[in-house]
């Protein structure tokens, strides 16, 4: 009877066994991982996928496994800390990559962009935080991350720019040394209502070549000239970094004097109104080159409506969604993403110089290893005639005109101030409007700003929505329209029948 009793015993012994192993196998991994190694598990960035998502293409698995650790963390983040940007580099010229991550503190809305540097412990074989300081950037969205030598003597500064949230533009910048042990020190914290620029020259080979130190980058600064009248007269402040202090300061000011523009139109473009700086720049515009010439070979293309920028250069076009847009003193701060690489964005920093020119500063974030192309930056001319006062065309016509007409639309009276008024039995509606060439051809441009009556800002939002052109075809006395689009390509004819306008006597 013992000798059974054992037995069974054995029996219920290994069964009891058998389940226990095979209740551990079937827990997910996760539950036989310790709260250490949870804890020190990556934290990584979602990059949103556009028209419902979808994988990324890559050129080789090796490009893949260099976005996922583009995207990744190499600590874990603290309790509200949301990352916005990662920038992996060698910064001391050890085995492990070091790295840079932009972050925001969702207890803190209206508080500042910070950043942190984490190192490789190599006695612990384990990432840490090393050091961390806060920006001067308040709005994520206009975050540019970069890291490039200012000093010239080949250490890193962290190079972050952006917007605050009353509307002015900054730069901080942060210096590492090799003998810094992973700390940086902030050496210039700008801040102003205009423009922040580095004026990169060229170092000598030497430099390339680490025999010698090269010249340190200027900072350019540009601010409204409060002794002008002009709104868009600037003044220019040069800052030079001192070593003597291991600061940027301030080493000269220059007045700038911007175009003569009627103050009034100024107003009204720069008022921050949303949609207006928008609308006004919807438009192809190209590059000018250093000899104020016009390159069509290189251009920007806005599209408000769609809400995308066209990028053409070099034989190859960028399309960008034009995500978010933020009013400055002198124009626009628009941030895209790339349609078809999401990893590639843009913030461009689009300022006034005429109501046919605007000048542009791009700033790259690339989290792949793409080449950044820095050659968007500077001054570019409307393509197309705009809604201001225009000279007389080439065939010596006028771009306004003082007729009425009678059409399927209405009865339209166009007035030599380049307004127009349609009245039709449903309502009366009013705008701008503009005669002009392309390709040897005669279009008119009709701009839709609401009924009579409408506030400047119910007028603007029109206005963004409904901005047609016409191909014109004279027959007599009559005018005859066809619809078209103007874009990157050129005139694209939409085919939806004509529209013809009678004059009235």
């Amino acid at each position: 009877m013992i000798r059974n009793f054992f037995k069974v015993a054995g029996i219920v012994l290994a069964g009891l066994t058998a389940l226990g192993l095979g209740f551990l196998i079937s827990q997910p991994q996760d539950r036989l991982l310790s709260a250490r190694n949870r804890e020190l598990r990556q934290q990584r960035i979602i990059v949103p996928r556009e028209n419902g998502g979808g994988d990324a293409e890559y050129d080789s698995p090796a490009e893949q496994m260099i976005y996922e650790d583009s995207i990744s963390t190499k600590i874990a983040m603290r309790d509200g800390e949301a990352v916005l940007s990662i920038l992996n580099q060698d910064f001391d010229g050890d085995p492990a990559e070091e790295q840079i991550i932009a972050y925001r503190d969702y207890q803190e809305k209206e508080g500042p962009v910070h950043i942190a540097y984490v190192d490789y412990d190599e006695a612990q074989r384990v990432y840490r935080r090393v050091w961390d300081a806060p920006t001067a950037v308040t709005m994520p969205l206009t975050l540019s991350l970069s890291t490039q030598d200012l000093i010239g003597d080949r250490s890193i500064c962290i190079v972050v720019t952006g917007m605050e949230n009353r509307g002015t533009q900054t730069l901080t910048v942060f210096h590492r040394s090799s003998g810094d042990g992973g700390v940086f020190t902030k050496i210039a914290d700008l801040r102003i209502d205009g423009s922040i620029r580095i004026r990169e020259t060229e170092r000598p080979q030497s430099y390339q070549l680490g025999l010698s130190r090269g010249v340190s980058f200027p900072i350019a600064v540009y601010g409204h000239d409060a002794e002008s009248q002009n709104i868009l007269d600037q003044v220019e402040i040069i800052y030079n970094y001192d070593p003597s202090s291991g600061l940027y300061e301030q080493s000269g000011i220059t007045k700038v004097p911007g175009s003569q523009i009627e103050q009034r139109r100024l107003r009204e473009l720069l008022s921050g109104t949303p949609g207006v700086f928008e609308d006004f720049i919807h438009d192809l515009w190209y590059f000018v080159g250093p000899q104020g010439t016009l390159d069509s070979r290189q251009y920007i293309y806005f599209d408000s409506v769609k809400r995308e920028i066209i990028f053409f250069g070099d034989g190859a076009q960028q399309v960008f969604n034009w995500q978010t847009s933020n009013p400055t003193r002198y124009g626009l701060y628009a941030a895209g993403q790339n349609i078809p690489v999401t990893t590639l964005r843009r913030t461009i920093d689009i300022e006034l110089e005429s109501l046919d020119s605007i000048r542009v500063k791009v700033f790259e974030d690339v989290r792949l290893k793409i080449r950044a192309d820095n050659t968007w930056d500077g001054s570019y001319h409307r393509a197309l005639p705009s809604m201001a006062d225009l000279p007389e065309s080439r065939d010596g016509s006028l771009p306004y005109i003082n007729a009425l007409y009678e059409s399927s639309l209405g009865r339209i009276r166009f007035t030599p101030d380049g307004t127009y008024e349609n009245v039709s039995a449903a309502d009366r509606q009013q705008g701008r409007y503009v005669f002009f060439r392309i390709e040897g051809r005669e279009a008119l441009e009709i701009r839709f700003t609401g009924p009579a009556g409408a506030s400047p800002v119910e007028a603007s939002r029109n206005q963004k929505r409904a901005r047609e052109i016409y191909l014109v075809e004279r027959s007599g006395s009559n005018l005859i329209l066809s619809r078209i689009l103007i874009g990157a390509m050129g005139i694209r004819e939409l085919n939806e029948g004509t529209i013809t306008l009678t004059p009235l006597q």
